[in-house]
């Protein structure tokens, strides 16, 4: 949590971002993901300051337990200072602790974002999901929240001016907005209305422009004349050796000698793989995505 503090900027996640969105989409199947087609609603964790702080945070907690489909977990919600926003105890369950920082006494429409992180915790537990590392799991965790449609409330958590600063979560505001402009090119949903924070719709529009970028990145037909003139070339002298710096795109020959052509889906991130031989149709087989390429 950045709390008046330097707020992290940028993409420096973003590879780990994108193998988190693999990992959803191997581990749930295309099939449960698009039962969250649906985001959590503002109107569901609204939290006035002249509610009850226990009982609303309980609310709110069970709220996010329905929206993840955790319907046998139970989370008891405290209170408490602490360096971090919030720590759940990850047990065999169904009772869960979630501990909050007192600050949320204060900022209590805040809580269900800081919930929305600590019940992924629990959803990725029950499912044995997880990444090597504090840090990579953390990022699972807040992708996982953003893609599933609970963490735009993490992104509109985000306030910066000259004076102060609130930050919570492990992504950079930019790549919440990345992985909310992923969902929303998925599901046709537009988060941005529910947004309270100017600078949480600055991230998402910032986010959006690098999540059509990656609809428009060769072997694709949307790709750019720029990019198709680059690839053209490359191809020309496959499979000479690795790709170039910042190309995701790789040729190898097949078993005949043929050249082929792997290439990030742009929805989910597992690569494809497709014969060199002009338009090719391909069918991401784990998100499904038909992509229209001139290989």
């Amino acid at each position: 949590m950045a709390n008046d503090g330097p707020v992290e900027h940028g993409y420096p996640h973003l590879e780990t971002v994108r193998a988190a969105v693999t990992a959803l989409y191997r581990r749930l199947s295309y099939d449960t993901v698009r039962t969250f087609a649906t985001s959590v609603l503002p109107v569901d964790v609204a939290f006035c300051d002249t509610d009850d702080l226990y009982l609303g945070a309980q609310r709110v907690a069970h709220e996010l337990v329905r929206h993840y489909r955790l319907p046998d977990a139970r989370l008891v919600v405290s209170f408490r200072e602490m360096r971090h926003a919030a720590s759940v105890e990850l047990t065999a369950g169904p009772e869960y602790f979630v501990e909050l920082n007192d600050r949320f006494r204060d900022h209590r429409r805040d809580i269900g974002a800081a919930l929305a992180h600590e019940v992924m915790h629990v959803y990725l537990h029950r499912l044995d999901l997880s990444f090597p590392g504090v840090r990579d799991n953390e990022i699972l965790t807040d992708t996982a929240a953003t893609y599933l449609g609970a963490g735009w409330l993490l992104l509109d958590a985000y306030r910066e001016d000259g004076a102060s600063s609130q930050k919570l979560g492990y992504l950079t505001p930019e790549e919440f907005g990345y992985v909310l402009a992923k969902r929303a090119l998925v599901f046709g949903e537009d988060p941005s209305v529910w947004f309270t924070s100017a600078q949480a719709y600055t991230a998402y529009v910032k986010g959006m422009e690098l999540a059509r970028r990656d609809g428009q990145q060769p072997p694709l037909t949307a790709a750019g004349w720029a990019g198709r003139r680059r690839y053209a070339r490359d191809r020309r002298h496959a499979p000479a050796g690795p790709p170039p710096p910042g190309v995701r795109y790789a040729f190898s020959p097949d078993g005949g000698g043929r050249l082929r052509v792997s290439f990030p889906c742009p929805t989910c991130h597992q690569r494809i793989r497709v014969p060199v031989r002009g338009r090719v149709r391909a069918r991401c087989a784990l998100c499904r995505s038909v992509l229209e390429c001139d290989t």
